[in-house]
């Protein structure tokens, strides 16, 4: 049997964590993690370091292929007619390196023109590395680009966009013990970084699971994220007109909470090898918990937000045309052996039992747009039958 990998961390971290552990006697797993990801110098996202792809921890649905972009902007171009083809801000929320602005806008340039010259991309990134990784990579679309906070985005008309964000917010991790709920701080033993339970840091916790009608049975633990609905209401706060498309791995609450997960789903990536300890590797590697999609669309709707479309992201990329793209690029490849290279690519986005197709989830909602029957939303009988070739 393996053992499980060792992650070495980051010193000047974990030396900051102790002190931060010092002086409380101890800080919540939430606080943790926040550390851990988002530290000014040293955290995951922040320090210099490649994330995504081959070189990087962990594959996303952008690094697979230019095809995924290309079928959002399909998404962004009806949206924007619905909107009635006035200037369109498209706002990325936690973009990483780019990559999706760039098939999004190398999308838009070539295939609707008129699209192109009316929107704006604004892209919202806390992350030094990630922004100047983002300005090499989309300089030829300078000229529709522009970086802000959220708050600046007040009265946006147009899509607020986000791709595995809300995975990488931090989160309470809480347990079930004799009848009681815990929660899990963490404390430094004899230099070691080690659990302890305690009585929940903020009654939030227990309203959060209340509000969903969740009750863990006893020796359950799982995560409650409370900064996905402080976010969800600030990003339907800022949206005067327009759409949310929110792309993550999660479930709806009764999936995220039931009772056969017991050990919830948080989750850590080094070097595209999964672990599930987070004390580990301070500062190298990404930690993640599945989203509970429920809750955002609860918040949506007290911002006034429409929920359009929710579920796999294969039913979501079928809608948008997936078979039609991938049966045009077919016929433009080289040779049979380019065709089938492209076919086993483009599958991994669409692939099921476990694989992108399922795991993301795609929520739509709408704010101020009436009730349109989005392109995403078609069924398999609705969708037209590609051309033979």
């Amino acid at each position: 049997m393996n053992e499980p990998m060792s992650v070495a961390g980051r010193p000047e971290l974990e030396a900051f964590i102790r002190e931060r552990i010092d002086a409380g006697g101890g800080i919540t797993f939430a606080e943790f993690m926040g550390h851990c990801l988002y530290h000014p110098e040293y955290g995951y996202y922040m320090a210099p370091r490649d994330r995504i792809g081959k070189g990087g921890d962990f594959f996303t649905s952008t690094s697979v292929h230019s095809a995924f972009g290309r079928l959002i902007c399909r998404q962004l171009e009806e949206m924007w007619h619905l909107l009635g083809k006035g200037p369109f801000t498209i706002a990325e929320q936690g973009a990483g390196e780019g990559h999706l602005c760039l098939d999004i806008l190398d999308a838009a340039a070539a295939e609707h023109p008129e699209f192109y010259q009316a929107l704006q991309y604004a892209l919202v990134e806390i992350s030094p590395d990630h922004q100047q990784r983002q300005k090499t990579l989309l300089a030829k679309h300078e000229a529709h680009l522009r970086w802000c906070t959220l708050d600046e985005l007040a009265g946006m008309e147009g899509c607020f966009l986000t791709n595995e964000l809300v995975d990488a917010f931090p989160v309470h991790l809480v347990e079930q013990r004799d009848g009681r709920l815990q929660e899990i701080y963490v404390v430094d033993r004899e230099g070691a970084f080690v659990e302890e339970l305690r009585a929940p840091s903020t009654p939030e916790i227990e309203a959060h699971l209340a509000g969903l009608g969740v009750t863990l049975i006893d020796g359950q633990r799982t995560e409650v994220n409370l900064e996905a609905p402080r976010w969800m209401a600030r990003v339907g706060a800022v949206l005067k007109r327009g759409f949310v498309i929110t792309i993550d791995y999660g479930y709806p609450a009764a999936d995220r909470y039931a009772p056969w997960r017991q050990g919830g789903t948080l989750m850590c990536y080094h070097r595209h090898t999964s672990n599930e300890n987070p004390y580990q590797g301070v500062g190298n590697q990404d930690i993640t918990a599945h989203i509970d999609f429920t809750t955002l669309e609860r918040v949506g709707k007290e911002q006034g937000l429409t929920p359009f479309f929710f579920g796999e992201q294969c039913r979501f990329l079928i809608g948008l045309g997936f078979v039609d793209v991938l049966v045009e690029m077919e016929a433009h490849a080289a040779d049979e052996k380019e065709a089938r290279v492209l076919r086993l690519t483009l599958k991994n986005l669409i692939m099921p039992d476990g694989g992108m197709g399922d795991t993301f989830k795609v929520l739509v909602q709408g704010k101020e747009v009436g009730e349109p029957k989005l392109l995403c939303a078609r069924s398999l009988a609705e969708l037209p039958l590609p051309p033979m070739f």
